[in-house]
């Protein structure tokens, strides 16, 4: 008899959770989340809802915020996990390290994730980014909407939502 696969624990999703950012793979990102998933970002960063609900609606933002916004992660390091006493809970800390465009400046910045697990999918992250961070490195969140940046995002969401 075969034994069955688990599902992925906290720690592998983080993996995958990575992988994703570094191949600016939304799809492979929502596919992460239970349906009903939530991505939320506690710290306010401009232009950027504070959260997205729902699979669809985390691989529409993640689109928008990496295809639109001219966001590329290209490293991710420091990562240090701290495990809870909730084995469905994992909490990490890793900087991230890109370019946004126009003209490829590079940020670099620290960034807390508090990811719950069930079922083998995340149900709810808390993406504690450093928004103020990415405002000083000149993230283009005073572009209009439809220009790329962080309120294209907002506008994707909208015509997905038929708003």
């Amino acid at each position: 008899m075969q034994g069955r696969a688990h599902p992925p624990d906290p720690h592998e999703l983080l993996v995958r959770y990575h992988r994703a950012m570094l191949e600016s793979d939304a799809d492979a990102l929502a596919g992460l989340y239970a349906v009903d998933g939530v991505h939320e970002f506690p710290f306010a960063v401009p232009g950027l809802p504070g959260r997205f609900t729902g699979r669809e609606e985390i691989r529409a933002g993640h689109r928008a915020l990496w295809d639109g916004g001219g966001t590329r992660v290209t490293e991710i390091r420091d990562v240090v996990m701290h495990r809870s006493t909730d084995p469905q809970v994992l909490t990490a800390e890793h900087t991230v390290a890109g370019t946004l465009e126009p003209g490829g400046r590079p940020f670099r910045l620290a960034g807390l994730l508090v990811l719950r697990v069930r079922d083998g999918r995340l149900v709810h992250v808390r993406d504690y980014l450093d928004g103020l961070g990415l405002a000083r490195v000149g993230a283009p969140a005073g572009r209009g909407r439809g220009e790329g940046g962080p309120d294209a995002i907002v506008t994707a969401l909208d015509e997905g939502a038929g708003r």
